[in-house]
């Protein structure tokens, strides 16, 4: 689905934005009784940031279809409510992309989160799961790179297609050898499968959801097989996978060519952007058909970039407008000077890409298996997006499936969702990772639903709009609703 992950992004960037400021203190509480089926292990986290939290590991099966056959460990972090008096439950926090959720608490301490949150964290254990595959989970690991020098995901002829196809089917065959029958079930199903199994171990009767990107199509998926077991769902960033494969690579190019034209335009009237003053649009198109023809350097060794490569990370860095706006016009002037690093692979990121890619394949059927077929699609997202060439995450993804030798399992949505609770559905009017018309289709899947609109181009708005906190937080502790249409404008 992406290069470098939105949850990687966001931790870089944003953790260098923002000022962090010191966390609460957090009381003791006793763990719930845990019932002997799904008992959660428990002991105090040893990690400096996880001060006062406790530290969980639990046993799943790896195909709960065969629960007796292989299993995998699935890690917690919970940090429990500040006010244990009137505590209303626990809340999940859920990554987006299907990232660390962990980490992402991580990042959360880091800028100081409990000193704002208000009822979420005085009201709620705050439970942060790694999802399977991913991070202090069971991990997926392949030796194999994704994408190695001399493969395209933008293939010009026969003999690049048949390269990729033919990469993309090494690369699942490696990944299936190190890491056994994990690899055909990490799917947006056994996912949310294993949730159950969390909530069965946290001892609770509801759990209360709180997702980003990717994770509300896990929320979703675990209120449809679990109905009544969710109190309240917030989804940040809500997609929308009831329409086909392709139209879903048309909207989400349109969309991210929509928050380019808007970067640029911001840079036109701002000095805080480094190329102040120049035709923005004119210059990333020089740089993306100069690195084509020879690819730019990155300091410190690695791999040199071409245009594709800018092409595709740009994307994330179009997420937050004060803070990676700004980063995205360093990037063109530091690779225009020499040095594509800023638009590079992170160390940790091709980890983060074969964690997105492997899910990708499961839950998406190819809609296209030939090389006339991308040509054809590959020419319709050039025209909705000429500055991005249509380089979005779900583009990768169709992309990196292309061969896979896994059969895909999609999850059928678009038909209301019953015994799912009335979620608060949180969605920027422009957003590089999902359009606007995302947060309506999403709520008219889980009746009695409304969609949040927040005026800007962010994403995980809790941490950035007081508006979005009080709304949330209202939904947690009254399940209460904004009036449908209500727009936060901070």
């Amino acid at each position: 689905m992406l290069r470098t992950s939105p949850h990687t992004h966001f931790r870089r960037v944003l953790t260098a934005a923002l000022a962090a400021t010191a966390a609460l203190a957090t009381p003791a509480v006793a763990a719930p009784a845990q019932p002997p089926s799904a008992r959660i292990s428990w002991t105090a986290c040893t990690d400096a940031e996880f001060a006062g939290m406790q530290c969980g590991t639990l046993q799943v099966p790896v195909d709960h279809a065969h629960p007796r056959a292989d299993r995998l460990t699935l890690a917690l972090v919970r940090r429990p409510a500040e006010d244990p008096t009137h505590r209303q439950g626990t809340l999940l926090l859920n990554d987006g992309a299907g990232g660390s959720s962990i980490e992402q608490l991580r990042l959360a301490m880091r800028i100081g989160f409990p000193s704002f949150a208000g009822a979420m964290s005085r009201n709620f254990d705050l439970v942060a799961v790694d999802p399977r595959g991913v991070g202090r989970s069971t991990p997926i690991r392949c030796s194999t790179l994704q994408k190695p020098a001399g493969i395209t995901h933008v293939p010009q002829d026969h003999a690049q297609f048949d390269a990729l196809v033919a990469h993309n089917r090494a690369f699942a065959q490696d990944c299936l050898r190190a890491n056994g029958p994990l690899v055909a079930h990490t799917d947006l199903t056994s996912t949310a499968r294993d949730f159950e199994a969390v909530r069965t171990g946290l001892g609770e009767k509801q759990l209360n959801w709180y997702g980003i990107h990717y994770s509300t199509l896990l929320g979703r998926t675990y209120a449809d097989l679990y109905p009544g077991r969710l109190r309240t769902m917030v989804l940040d960033t809500a997609l929308d996978d009831t329409t086909s494969p392709t139209e879903r690579i048309r909207r989400e190019a349109a969309t991210a060519e929509d928050a380019f034209n808007r970067f640029t335009a911001w840079c036109a009237a701002s000095t805080d952007c480094a190329l102040h003053g120049k035709d923005v649009a004119a210059e990333y198109d020089a740089l993306v058909a100069r690195a084509d023809r020879s690819p730019v350097p990155v300091a410190g060794g690695g791999r040199p970039l071409t245009g594709e490569d800018i092409r595709t990370a740009t994307q994330d860095h179009l997420t937050l407008s004060g803070v990676t706006w700004p980063a995205l016009a360093q990037a063109v002037v530091k690779a225009q000077a020499g040095d594509a690093g800023d638009f590079a692979y992170e160390p940790d990121d091709t980890l983060d890409a074969v964690q997105v890619q492997v899910p990708a394949c499961l839950d998406n059927a190819g809609p296209v298996t030939t090389f006339d077929q991308l040509t054809r699609l590959h020419e319709e997202l050039t025209r909705i997006s000429p500055h991005l060439g249509g380089a979005v995450r779900s583009w990768t993804a169709l992309t990196g499936c292309l061969g896979w030798p896994l059969p895909a399992h999609p999850v059928r949505a678009g038909a209301p969702v019953h015994g799912a609770p009335p979620a608060l559905v949180v969605q920027s009017t422009h957003q590089a990772l999902a359009p606007h018309s995302a947060g309506p289709a999403m709520a008219a899947q889980l009746p009695g639903s409304v969609v949040l609109s927040r005026e800007g181009d962010d994403y995980s708005m809790f941490l950035l709009s007081q508006c979005v906190r009080d709304a949330t937080n209202r939904y947690l502790t009254t399940r209460a609703l904004p009036a449908p249409g209500t727009t936060c404008t901070d």
